[in-house]
């Protein structure tokens, strides 16, 4: 585990917790959260809450090429909304990450509050909103999901893709959420900075992200949202359109959808 080298907050390294990872009770949740058969932009959420994995690397950082390996592996479940945010601290050092964004840098600074760890370093993995310092150690998330208290349906309509979340009972009081399309399959030749000479690929990078605000919730009344990418899509980098739902409060995951489109 990396430090930024501009770290926002210093201290020593979070406490490892253990991680037990039970790969049947994948099998539960395949499919959940993932487009409907037939139509690769139209998806529904079901009973239990999706597994949301992000991670926050740098092409900068020689200790995140591992970290952007394991997250690769997370294609092989369908179940997993996955995000790899590439921050822009590192850019200083000798090598600009091109798909690094001063927005993802201030996201992870501010998930601190909630996610566990004591400063923003890389990499770092976020599984359900917790700080993972064993990411290392996982193959995937499999731990048990909680029942869902909050649906959601989202379709590509036009050049946008609109969602429904409807609040169930045991649904959080405020909700709020976030929009992220991701790329697979980008690949990049370091020529400079601590990965130099190295070629780094990438996948689940996020081109486009877009906080929604806190709204009021009441049970069954669906609040409808509205996303238009501004990253067009790529064939040679297949994407997926993203809407994580989180508690206002706590800032932890509660329904995760994405479309292939």
């Amino acid at each position: 585990m990396k430090r930024s080298p501009f770290s926002l907050r210093d201290g020593g390294d979070p406490p490892r917790r253990a991680l037990s990872l039970a790969l049947a009770g994948i099998a539960a949740i395949v499919g959940h959260g993932t487009a409907r058969s037939g139509d690769a932009c139209t998806a529904a959420s079901t009973r239990l809450v999706a597994p949301v994995v992000e991670l926050y690397t740098s092409e900068g950082c020689n200790s995140c090429p591992p970290a952007d390996r394991w997250v690769s592996k997370l294609k092989a479940d369908p179940a997993v909304v996955a995000l790899a945010f590439h921050v822009d601290y590192w850019d200083r050092l000798g090598w600009k990450d091109r798909f690094a964004s001063a927005a993802f840098t201030a996201r992870q600074a501010g998930q601190q509050a909630s996610n566990g760890a004591r400063f923003s370093y890389t990499p770092q993995v976020v599984v359900d909103g917790r700080d993972r310092t064993d990411w290392s150690r996982a193959t995937v998330p499999a731990l048990a999901r909680p029942a869902a208290a909050v649906d959601v349906a989202l379709a590509h309509q036009g050049d946008r893709f609109v969602a429904t979340v409807t609040p169930a009972t045991g649904a959080p009081q405020r909700l709020a959420a976030y929009w992220a399309v991701t790329e697979q399959g980008h690949v990049t030749a370091v020529r400079a900075g601590e990965n130099e000479g190295v070629t780094l690929h990438h996948d689940f990078v996020v081109r486009d992200y877009e906080p929604v605000p806190a709204w009021t919730t009441r049970v069954g009344a669906a609040q409808t949202l509205s996303f238009k990418p501004v990253t067009a899509a790529d064939a040679a980098h297949p994407r997926s359109v993203n809407l994580v739902v989180v508690d206002a409060a706590t800032g932890r995951p509660v329904q995760a959808v994405k479309v292939a489109c």
